[in-house]
């Protein structure tokens, strides 16, 4: 290989092998959540999407209802 060729190789892995040790060192910063605060925040998001699910559903009821009785006069 040439000078240069050698030189370009070295550079070009120096970056990749801080960017991964940055990389890690973020990881490990990771503060990550005790199992029961998981249980508890996935409770909440099924309910929450259980409850707007049937909210959306009465309002589509409601809705179609009140446009069937519109488009029938």
């Amino acid at each position: 290989m040439s000078e240069a060729a050698e030189k370009a190789t070295k550079s070009t892995n120096k970056p990749k092998k801080s960017w991964f040790k940055g990389l890690k060192a973020e990881y490990n910063k990771i503060v990550w959540p005790d199992r029961k605060t998981v249980i508890r925040q996935t409770v909440a998001v099924v309910l929450t999407s259980i409850v707007l699910g049937v909210v959306i559903k009465l309002l589509d009821i409601i809705l179609s209802y009140g446009i069937d009785m519109l488009i029938s006069l």
